[in-house]
């Protein structure tokens, strides 16, 4: 069991949705000082407060990255900040692009302003492979988030605030993920809808998200931004698994469920990536995480790693997981969480 969070204070911002929350049960485990829940959901704080219960090391604290003095009050005496908050679904941040930059940029910016005049210690960003070669809204909040974040260190001045990203793929089986669409897709018999069956994503468990928020906190000197090695596939084949595994468990044949296309949709890409050929030339790896330096020059700090031998790291030109693989990454990821 890690130490690196012994007795320290920690904000998790966005803190009841699927990351927030499942970061914050693997915390408490981890004999934090406090672990402060930073959510604008109230039914989600109210059932996240009753699945846990009153105890000493855990507040639950209602606001909105939108609300700069809010977030100056949250983060009073605290050490480290997560930040978990953001409109993330594709389609719906196309039609709302105001709303993604306010909660997405501005939300970002109000809440390191605020954890530079706190003086915490680290702040790990979280953001995604739709930050890279944006093709989207919020691709492109996420790529200026992550900007903020690392050029945040200019303005901190002597508080050395470590500031950090988290690059994710797709978490499966989290609120609003693909995986979900597909089972109550086929628990009323189809269709399962997919939008080209060309189309990869990189996929992660959430005990895969969670371990490299807590290694990359853990880690970070500042300036970083982290990428777990993940597994690629295609929606289509995940698709196919999902009615192989989980078509009988509603009383469904897995060939009475049909797969129907219905395009790709507005902000989408054909293939996502994790780093371009520009990062990868100042990235390090382990056996399961890439680092990216904000240059070259800062490789010394970090031992245990070695130079990354890839070009770029795209969901088109990785290995597709196997029909055997997908069934079981499935069952994985449907599974109870033990966090």
């Amino acid at each position: 069991m890690s130490t690196a969070y012994t007795d320290k204070r920690i904000l998790v911002v966005g803190g009841t949705g699927s990351i927030g929350s499942g970061l914050t049960r693997a915390l408490l485990g981890l004999r934090p000082a406090v672990v402060r829940v930073l959510s604008n959901d109230e039914n989600g704080l109210f059932e996240m407060q009753r699945e846990l219960g009153d105890r000493p090391d855990l507040r639950f604290l209602m606001g909105d990255v939108r609300d700069k003095g809010r977030l100056e009050l949250a983060l009073r005496d605290i050490d480290i900040v997560f930040h978990a908050a953001a409109l993330k679904h594709v389609p719906i941040s196309e039609y709302n692009p105001f709303d993604v930059v306010q909660t997405n940029v501005v939300g970002t910016q109000n809440l390191l302003e605020a954890a530079i005049l706190r003086g915490v210690e680290k702040f790990i960003f979280i953001s995604t492979d739709k930050a890279v070669n944006p093709a989207s809204t919020l691709g492109a909040s996420k790529l200026l988030c992550e900007k903020l974040v690392l050029d945040a260190a200019s303005y901190r001045g002597p508080k050395l605030t470590a500031f950090s990203c988290a690059r994710f793929g797709n978490v499966l089986a989290t609120r609003g993920s693909v995986m979900n669409v597909f089972l109550s897709q086929i628990a009323k018999g189809g269709p399962v809808t997919v939008t080209d069956k060309a189309m990869t994503r990189f996929v992660m468990l959430l005990e895969e998200a969670i371990a490299l928020l807590l290694e990359s906190a853990e880690i970070s000197r500042g300036g970083e931004i982290f990428v777990l090695k993940m597994d690629g596939l295609r929606i289509i084949d995940l698709a196919k698994a999902m009615i192989e595994e989980f078509a009988p468990t509603y009383g469904f044949k897995p060939e009475s469920i049909k797969i129907q296309g219905i395009g790709v949709r507005p902000g989408e890409k054909m293939y996502e990536e994790l780093m371009t050929e520009d990062e990868a030339s100042r990235s390090l790896e382990s056996e399961d995480l890439y680092v990216i330096l904000p240059s070259y020059d800062a490789a010394k700090s970090y031992k245990g790693f070695k130079p990354a031998k890839l070009t770029r790291y795209t969901s088109k030109d990785v290995k597709l997981l196997s029909p055997e693989a997908l069934r079981e990454l499935c069952r994985k990821a449907m599974a109870p969480h033990d966090l």
